[in-house]
């Protein structure tokens, strides 16, 4: 929680202004599981919301080591000496024990977060399927109405739910290795269909011939997918984000891809495809949030755990019997 509690107006006139400090104690308040802290950023997110949806939303994701800190923090950098104003959601895993995350990004970013035309936010995933925080979404119309034109939103990397943040770009991007082999069947074929441009990363010295090697073999099996309904075809592009190579070249596509798809009516319907899996998403959290902190089931859910350990009961029968509770109270 910020230390200073303020007005929702006082926040909102602070993200107007593109204040840092307003912007993150806001996006605190969003994260945050106290009631009267979601009343609040409820209040602001309903005011903002007419003042956002001009940015650029990008989603960056990739297998663990592959660079994504590093490559955000070298194009996010060439984007801000182009005159842009750029974001990063960086989300953090956390532990399903301490609940506890790193949220080191800002140290893997060293040249973007002391960029004043950067702002870096790391965020705990609070042990959300899909690589993304709960609050995500909500941040990212902050960083909107804040006044950024491209923001990034950096995943923790590629997995059974790690397609979330599809839900809530306009861009997905896929960073990989040059061990196409390899790495090709670790990528799970949602992904590769959901992908709208694929990026080698570390195409550099000795490496640089497998990159090309790589970037044949992904450009293939993209072939295999149809066409997007904008007839956008995913490109297979390499880059060194530690030598800056290739990174004009990856700003070049990505602005095609968007004046393709805002040429017709794919980028909006795109957006309002997301906003319908928000609504539905937020009815989940909520239902899931009011099931578990409710005392009748809090009472009976510990005898239950307990008794599933000891093999007394199912895990099925076990959730019936809570279920069973919750409606019981409710009724």
């Amino acid at each position: 929680m910020p230390r200073t509690r303020h007005t929702a107006e006082t926040y909102i006139a602070g993200i107007r202004e593109g204040d840092r400090v307003m912007l993150s104690q806001a996006i605190t308040l969003v994260e945050s599981a106290r009631p009267a802290d979601r009343e609040l950023s409820n209040e602001i997110i309903r005011t903002l919301l007419p003042e956002t949806g001009n940015s650029y939303r990008v989603g960056i994701t990739g297998v663990p080591g592959v660079g994504k800190s590093t490559f955000i923090d070298a194009f996010g950098t060439l984007l801000c000496d182009a005159g842009k104003q750029v974001a990063v959601l960086a989300i953090d895993p956390s532990s399903n024990r301490t609940k506890g995350s790193i949220l080191g990004d800002k140290t893997r970013m060293e040249r973007l977060s002391m960029n004043p035309a950067a702002y870096v936010r790391p965020s705990p995933t609070g042990g959300s399927l899909g690589g993304v925080a709960r609050k995500t979404r909500e941040s990212l119309l902050l960083c909107e109405a804040a006044g950024y034109d491209i923001i990034l939103v950096e995943t923790v990397g590629v997995g059974q739910s790690e397609t979330a943040v599809h839900d809530m770009v306009d861009m997905f991007l896929l960073l990989m290795l040059a061990n196409a082999g390899d790495e090709l069947q670790g990528i799970k074929k949602g992904i590769m269909e959901m992908v709208d441009m694929v990026l080698i990363n570390k195409a550099d010295g000795n490496f640089a011939q497998k990159a090309r090697a790589a970037k044949a073999v992904y450009a293939q099996a993209l072939r295999l997918f149809p066409l997007q309904p904008s007839g956008w075809r995913p490109p297979v592009m390499t880059c060194s984000a530690l030598h800056n190579l290739g990174l004009e070249d990856i700003w070049e596509k990505m602005e095609a891809y968007r004046d393709q798809m805002q040429e017709g009516p794919y980028w909006q319907q795109r957006r309002s495809n997301q906003a319908l899996t928000w609504m539905h998403d937020t009815i989940r959290h909520q239902l899931e949030d009011m099931f578990f902190s409710h005392p009748e089931v809090s009472k009976t859910q510990a005898q239950l755990e307990t008794e599933i350990g000891e093999l007394k009961i199912s895990p099925i029968q076990a959730a019936e019997k809570l279920l069973e509770v919750w409606q019981s109270a409710k009724g």
